[in-house]
């Protein structure tokens, strides 16, 4: 532990002493890993804790569990979806090889709460400042059900986050809001029986880079891949360094990674930059997501009503109601296509899953649309059908023969594809309702 400064060491025996402290729910860890600098850098040194308190006692045995817990939008950005999916694999390897009480575990939004299906599916414009639903439905809704389905289990948790003072005033000001003067956690502002742990909020960036080029990764994972990663992607105009010889080293930029759709940041600089630093397979993603932000607020692209059907026009008779079904299903198309030219470069690559398709298709019957499916999309653009739920031929044929009214066998075809795709997203709550008002419209349809 020589060549770490006094003021790392003094983290780490830090930590050591918060790990050892008595509690009589031995109140695990809860580390939030996003696979970036600051949530690399809390790992690493928690990891390097763990050891030093075996080090010192060879016979010691962990009751603390300590959670990797990673949250994957859905929609992160390719290049480091892949990384992270990596070093968590390593990481998870390594604890168990070291005997470390690590565990890695993933969260995701539900179905009904990813991008695609709040966007394509029901119509909800993409974020912006003032209405940001991605934030509430894909990264705090998921963890928050861990965290609390461990406080459950374990009655109190501790949430180890990387948050820096110097990071942002914003940051900055919403650390120092939620701490106790005088002690280390201080209580989420969300969870009850949760507190919350900053080991690192006094490094500088500066100190950051230090700990990922001069500390070997404790798991076993070349730092110098995240090191490349954030040098591609950025945007400032100072070189990061290639060789670190002491604290006093330049930063490797700012960039900031998330969702490849972030539509709220009104530039994408790091995508922007890789693409700049030879990732052309990103080019067309990063276009897709400028066309989002040029045609959130297009009249046209709009209906006159939210999906509650509150009117929703402005004083100048601007549509600011949920996207059209038409714009929806060019989003789709162009998504899927988008998709398909992406997997020449990179097969592995997903921007949009079955499972989110199938969760659209949904959401399409039960708003009453019935005319192009999701599977008709899929079909023109990858020449093939997505795995779907529809009756097969021979109780289709006995069907169409007792139908002797064409519109309605088209009818029941779509109530029994509402009772199907009902039970592929979510429980049959409601499903009496979609029902009736499909039967409803059907009726006002023929009078």
């Amino acid at each position: 532990m020589k060549h770490l400064s006094s003021r790392i060491t003094d983290i780490i025996d830090e930590l050591i002493d918060q790990y050892l402290e008595d509690d009589r729910y031995n109140r695990p860890w809860i580390i939030g890993f996003s696979g970036g600098k600051d949530s690399t850098v809390l790992l690493t040194l928690v990891w390097l804790a763990l050891q030093k308190i075996r080090d010192n006692d060879l016979n010691f045995k962990y009751k603390r569990p300590v959670y990797v817990v990673c949250n994957d939008t859905m929609v992160e950005n390719p290049i480091i979806e892949e990384y992270v999916q990596t070093v968590l694999d390593t990481i998870q390897k390594a604890a168990k090889e070291q005997n470390l009480p690590v565990m890695v575990k993933s969260t995701t939004p539900k179905l009904e709460d990813t991008f695609w299906s709040c966007v394509i599916g029901k119509g909800y414009p993409v974020p912006n400042n003032s209405f940001r639903f991605c934030t509430e439905k894909m990264k705090i809704k998921p963890t928050s059900q861990f965290i609390v389905d461990q406080v459950a289990a374990d009655g109190e948790a501790i949430i180890l986050i990387g948050t820096r003072l110097s990071e942002s005033q914003q940051r900055a000001k919403s650390i120092k809001k939620h701490d106790i003067k005088g002690h280390r956690l201080s209580k989420h502002p969300l969870n009850p029986n949760t507190y919350t742990y900053a080991p690192i909020k006094e490094l500088m960036l500066e100190e950051i880079w230090y700990i990922i080029n001069a500390i070997p990764s404790p798991w076993g994972f070349d730092n110098q891949i995240l090191y490349k990663i954030y040098l591609d992607a950025s945007a400032d105009d100072y070189e990061c360094p290639t060789v670190v010889t002491d604290e006093s080293h330049k930063s490797c930029g700012q960039s900031r990674f998330g969702c490849w759709v972030c539509t709220v940041v009104k530039e994408d600089k790091s995508m922007t930059a890789l693409i700049k630093n030879g990732t052309e397979w990103m080019r067309p993603l990063l276009d897709f997501r400028n066309r989002l932000v040029v045609n959130r607020n297009v009249s046209e692209y709009r209906y006159s009503t939210r999906r509650n059907g509150q009117i929703a026009v402005d004083e100048t008779g601007h549509n600011m109601g949920n996207y059209t079904i038409e714009y929806r299903i060019q989003l789709l198309k162009e998504l899927l296509t988008m998709q398909k030219g992406t997997q020449n470069y990179r097969s592995s690559i997903d921007l949009i899953t079955s499972q989110e398709l199938i969760a659209i298709q949904v959401i399409w019957y039960r708003d009453g649309y019935f005319k192009t499916t999701v599977n008709d999309i899929y079909n023109e653009v990858y020449g093939y059908d997505i795995p779907n739920d529809k009756i097969g031929l021979q109780e289709r044929l006995l069907l169409e023969k007792a139908c002797t009214n064409s519109a309605h066998y088209s009818l029941i075809q779509e109530l029994l594809a509402l009772q199907k795709n009902k039970i592929l997203l979510m429980k049959k709550y409601g499903l009496q309702n979609d029902l009736e008002a499909r039967l409803d419209t059907f009726i006002k349809e023929t009078v």
